[in-house]
C-alpha cells in the first residue's frame, strides 16, 4: 500500500466517491488511467462499518471494525453507530460525553470522514480535495426543509474533514451508474438500493453507449424512496427475539404489559445510548413493580448496566445474515448476557416479523415503475447492504417475475458509481 506524503497532490484532483451509509460506508476513485479503484478502507474489506468507539482505558478514539471489535470484546468506552440516522435532525447539533470531553454528534461525523479520507489518501498516495457524496433519495420522509438540512450537515461534515470541493448523487442513481459498466445493450433497470436507513429506489435508462455523459438526467425515469432499512429489520428482529427475554410484551402484576419504550431505545442502533443515561437508569429500575417475573427485570437493568444494546443488535444482525443466507435457523448468541441464553431466529419467524416492512419495500418499489410509466422493467438490480435478504428477494420476484433479478455488490457498488459520476463534482 503506498503511502501518503503530506502536501503531495496528483496532476489533476481525483474524485473520491464517498458512500457514507448508516451501518457501512465505502469509498472509491478512478485513478489517472481511467481506472475503477474501490478502497480497502478496513484492512481487505472494502466496507468499513460506520462506527466510532471511544475507549475510555486508552483515551483512544478507534473507527470502523477496530471499534467494533473493540466495544464486541469488552473494552470499556462509548461506541456510536448510525450516525447519518442523525442527518437533518435536532440531535446533530446536542452533545455527548466521549472520554470525558464532550462532543457534538455533528464532530462525530466529521471524525469520522476525516478518518476515512486518511484511509483514502493512504491507500490511493495522494490527497483527496474533491469528493462526491452519496445520498438516498429521502433522507426525511415529508419534509422538503429537514431533507435539505441533511444534506447541508452532510457536506458540511465533509468540508470541515478537509474536501474543498463537493458534489452530490443520489446513491440509487450512482449505483445504476456502477450496473451499466455491465451491461451490453440498452436496458431499463428498476436499482434497489437497500441501505441500513433507507430504501432507495430508481428506474432508468441504461446504454452503455451513453456511460460516458456528464447529463443523465433523460435516462432517469422515476426515483422513489422509503426511510426503513438494515437498522429497522434488525430492530424488529431485536423486539421479536431478544427484547422478550428482557421484559418486552410481558403482562405485569397489575395485568398491564410494561412500559414500550425502554425497549424500543434499545434496540435501535442510534438511540442505544440514551437508555443508558442517569434518567433512563432511574426510569427502568423503577419499573420493577410492574414486572410479575422479577428475572426479566433483572436481566434488563443488567443489559443496561453494562451497556449490551449495541453487542445484543449486533447478535441479532448476525443471526440475521446467517438465517437469510442459509434459509435455516440461526442462533442470537447472548452469553454475554446469561450463558446458554441463545434464542433461535427461525427463517418463517423473520419473514413474519419483517413482513409489514419489506411490504412497505416492495410497495415502494412498484411505485417507481409506476412512475416510470413503463409496464416493466428488464431488470431489477440489487444493492445495498441488506439487498441479500431472502424475504426481500422472495417478496421482490413475486411484485415483478417477469424482470431479470440481477445481485450487485452489495457495498462498494454505489461507491464505485460515485466515482464514476465524478464529472459533475
Amino acid at each position: 500500500m503506498p503511502e501518503y506524503m503530506p502536501g503531495r497532490a496528483p496532476e489533476r484532483s481525483l474524485v473520491l466517491g464517498i458512500d457514507f451509509g448508516t451501518s457501512n460506508s465505502a469509498a472509491a476513485y478512478i485513478d489517472a488511467t481511467g481506472t475503477l479503484r474501490v478502497v480497502p478502507l478496513d484492512g481487505a474489506r472494502f466496507e468499513m462499518p460506520t462506527a466510532v468507539f471511544f475507549a475510555s482505558e486508552t483515551h483512544t478514539v478507534l473507527f470502523g471494525g477496530e471499534a467494533m471489535q473493540a466495544y464486541l470484546s469488552g473494552i470499556e468506552g462509548r461506541l456510536l453507530r448510525s450516525l447519518k440516522s442523525l442527518l437533518g435532525s435536532a440531535l446533530m447539533d446536542e452533545y455527548t460525553n466521549a472520554n470525558g470531553q464532550a462532543l457534538r454528534f455533528f464532530d462525530i461525523v466529521v471524525l469520522f470522514f476525516k478518518d476515512l479520507k486518511r484511509r483514502a489518501e493512504t491507500h490511493a498516495g495522494h490527497a483527496f480535495s474533491h469528493a462526491m457524496l452519496g445520498r438516498p433519495v429521502h433522507f426525511v420522509d415529508d419534509n422538503p426543509e429537514r431533507d435539505a438540512l441533511a444534506q447541508e450537515t452532510l457536506g458540511r461534515a465533509a468540508r470541515e474533514a478537509g474536501f474543498t470541493h463537493i458534489a452530490y448523487q443520489l446513491e440509487p442513481i450512482a449505483a445504476a451508474l456502477d450496473y451499466e459498466q455491465r451491461v451490453s445493450h440498452e436496458t431499463t433497470v428498476l436499482v434497489v438500493d437497500i441501505g441500513g436507513g433507507t430504501s432507495d429506489f430508481t428506474v432508468i435508462r441504461l446504454n452503455p453507449q451513453r456511460s460516458a455523459l456528464a447529463d443523465r438526467r433523460a435516462d432517469i425515469l422515476a426515483t422513489t424512496g422509503v426511510h426503513i432499512g438494515g437498522t429497522d429489520f434488525d430492530r424488529l428482529l431485536d423486539l421479536d427475539t431478544v427484547m422478550p427475554l428482557l421484559g418486552y410484551r410481558h403482562i405485569g402484576s397489575g395485568g398491564r404489559p410494561v412500559p414500550n419504550s425502554v425497549f424500543f431505545d434499545l434496540s435501535t442502533w442510534h438511540l442505544i445510548h440514551q437508555s443508558y443515561t442517569r434518567k433512563a437508569l432511574h426510569f427502568a429500575k423503577e419499573l420493577w413493580t410492574d414486572f410479575a417475573d422479577r428475572r426479566l427485570h433483572a436481566r434488563l437493568m443488567q443489559a443496561l448496566q453494562e451497556q449490551h444494546g449495541h453487542r445484543m443488535l449486533a447478535a441479532v444482525e448476525r443471526a440475521k445474515i446467517a438465517c437469510s443466507t442459509s434459509g435455516t435457523a440461526a442462533p442470537v448468541e447472548l452469553d454475554f448476557l446469561n450463558p446458554g441464553l441463545n434464542p433461535v431466529l427461525h427463517a418463517s419467524a423473520m419473514a413474519e416479523a419483517l413482513q409489514s416492512s419489506i411490504a412497505q419495500v416492495v410497495q415502494c418499489a412498484q411505485e417507481c415503475v409506476a412512475q416510470s410509466s413503463l409496464k416493466q422493467v428488464d431488470a431489477v438490480y440489487l444493492t445495498g447492504g441488506s439487498s441479500a435478504m431472502r424475504p426481500l428477494m422472495d417478496a421482490l420476484r413475486k411484485a415483478m417475475p417477469q424482470a431479470d433479478m440481477v445481485q450487485g455488490d452489495r457495498f462498494g457498488g454505489v461507491a464505485a458509481g460515485l466515482a464514476y459520476a465524478k464529472s459533475q463534482a
